[in-house]
């Protein structure tokens, strides 16, 4: 308790103090308006004149809004999305990160509190700079904690770098941890993009050098922009400003100055974009559940259930598992969402755990050879080890994705072979027509769905840079595959293959001399078979035992076994 309460006097000392120190220099200017003139010149110097006329009058920081109730009308706390550029000359420090271009995007994230002082608030956040380089870790991306006070009456924000202990939170940190924007940040941030071991190495990076060395400050207008019809009663503001760093040491300037303008975000498109995005899973499960019970209609039979791999039906309930595990933790997380991401998660787990374990148990038990002897503990102990070899790939996944977790699209791509066992059970068994071609395309399109809108929507709600080329790479990986199951549907199942590869295949038509000249009927239908027909027409088992081709067929659809003699029959 005492530790407590001494971190709130230190804190509340921290934002007078710094309330103070800025309120000391507006009353040891001239005039408001003479204390912004350096600020002006400093953005003409630097050759960017469009943006030091954005300030306009110096009288407009006297006159007051006609639609201002009061001075605490205007709450800036928010994030704010815009853009960045240097003002002249690119940065050439080696103290700050180095800048792939002279422009990029930005995100500030702001709170505001009211002080004792009428019309000034202490303002904490930090800002997001895009299209850098730390050499040290490869990333596109610096982050700054700010902190500093808005002053109402002029429309005027001072910022300095907080160079606060790594990893203490902010002193109003409850606006954060009820906020969908920014816990949807830190949700995919841990799942997505940053690891726990990177971020216990950023203390190494050229920010946090940045951070000793240099004296950040950022003087920004706000101005409030008229909103959308859309936006409902959500008030928009636009930040123009300055951001400068001279040196701590009289080295001179750590980088050069950057122009900042940004404007405020509406977190309720965002809870809407979730919201719409849940809406899309629960929708793309719904259509898998279709697929599956038409796959399973076409493989109803002990044969058809054989030809389909064991692995890739896995492979897919292990996917299924893991959104459902992400869904949920994330609707966790976002209390005010949880609902959306439950029924997310719910549909998901219905598909693996209801129709795609079925499905696994069904092929199991069709691949599985018959002991008419067997008792109900000896296939309950096979059944056992079946849940238990599933379960601890499940488990085990989920730790392989953590240590490797800097791999995490590679190992999503990896993911994404499922067909690859089916083919390549296809080539092995020459099976014939194992999957509906429905259920082929349907599942290619709807597992590429979610992927595809996580690292490619540039507008995705998790706010994760979008990935081209791995988009392409795993839809063209997808194509490939589903066009392979394709070809093997249709055209046969080693068409691909060269004939001087293959391994030897029994022949079903094979010419058959009768001596006896007597009929010989076809045990499955009950009738004649002429053999003084083409070789077409009839089949001839290893066993010497005739059929009519259509009803072996048929049968070897149901059975790989002779009607007649029960043996193994190999593929047609």
């Amino acid at each position: 308790m005492r530790s407590s309460a001494a971190a709130g006097r230190s804190g509340a000392a921290m934002r007078a103090a710094v309330v103070g120190l800025v309120l000391v220099g507006v009353a040891l200017a001239p005039s408001p308006a003479a204390a912004l003139r350096p600020l002006r010149e400093r953005v003409a110097s630097a050759g960017a004149a469009a943006s030091a006329g954005s300030w306009g009058d110096e009288h407009a920081f006297f006159k007051r809004d006609e639609n201002d109730v009061g001075p605490y009308s205007w709450n800036i706390t928010g994030t704010y999305k815009g853009s960045w550029a240097f003002a002249g000359a690119t940065n050439g420090s080696s103290r700050f990160l180095e800048f792939v271009k002279s422009k990029g995007d930005s995100v500030l994230e702001l709170l505001s509190t009211p002080t004792k002082i009428s019309g000034v608030h202490y303002v904490q956040g930090s800002i997001t700079f895009h299209d850098v380089i730390d050499n040290a870790h490869d990333h596109g991306v610096a982050q700054i904690r700010l902190e500093g006070v808005y002053i109402w009456p002029f429309r005027q924000l001072r910022m300095v770098a907080n160079s606060g202990a790594d990893g203490e939170p902010l002193q109003e940190e409850d606006y954060f941890l009820s906020n969908p924007y920014h816990l949807l940040r830190i949700f995919s941030s841990q799942v997505f993009q940053e690891s726990s071991e990177e971020k216990n190495r950023r203390k190494n990076s050229l920010t946090y050098d940045m951070e000793k060395h240099c004296s950040t400050e950022i003087a920004a207008k706000v101005v409030r922009v008229s909103s959308n019809p859309n936006d409902g009663e959500h008030e928009k503001y636009r930040l123009e400003g300055l951001m400068e760093s001279p040196a701590v040491d009289d080295d001179g300037e750590c980088f050069s100055p950057i122009l900042l303008n940004a404007t405020s975000l509406n977190v309720e498109v965002y809870y809407n974009k979730a919201v719409n995005y849940t809406l899309m899973v629960t929708f793309i499960s719904f259509i898998q559940v279709l697929l599956l019970i038409r796959q399973m209609e076409h493989s109803n039979t002990q044969s058809g259930a054989a030809k389909v791999s064991i692995l890739m039906i896995g492979q897919q309930a292990i996917m299924d598992a893991y959104l459902c595990l992400l869904h949920l933790t994330a609707g966790i997380l976002v209390e005010s969402l949880f609902n959306a991401f439950a029924t997310a998660a719910f549909f998901k787990f219905v598909v693996f755990s209801i129709f795609e374990m079925r499905y696994l148990l069904a092929i199991w038990k069709a691949s599985r050879p018959l002991n008419s002897g067997e008792g109900w503990e000896i296939m309950r102990r096979e059944l056992s080890v079946l849940y238990s070899r599933f379960y601890g790939i499940l488990l085990g996944g989920i730790l392989l994705m953590y240590e490797l977790h800097n791999f995490l699209r590679p190992l999503l791509l990896l993911m994404y072979s499922f067909w690859v066992p089916q083919i390549v059970t296809n080539v092995i068994r020459d099976t014939r027509k194992p999957l509906h071609p429905q259920y082929i395309l349907g599942m290619t399109v709807t597992r590429l769905a979610i992927p595809l809108y996580i690292f490619g929507c540039p507008s995705n709600f998790m706010r994760i840079e979008p990935d081209k080329k791995w988009c392409i790479a795993v839809t063209v990986f997808m194509g490939i595959q589903a066009a392979v199951l394709l070809l093997q549907h249709y055209l046969g199942s080693r068409c691909f293959i060269p004939r001087q590869i293959l391994p030897e295949k029994y022949c079903y038509h094979r010419k058959v001399e009768d001596s006896t000249n007597q009929p010989i009927d076809c045990v499955i239908c009950m009738t004649t078979i002429d053999l003084t027909q083409r070789t077409s027409e009839y089949m001839v088992a290893p066993c010497e035992h005739i059929f009519h081709s259509g009803c072996l067929q048929r049968w070897m659809d149901i059975k790989m076994e002779c009607p007649t003699c029960r043996r193994s029959l190999p593929p047609a």
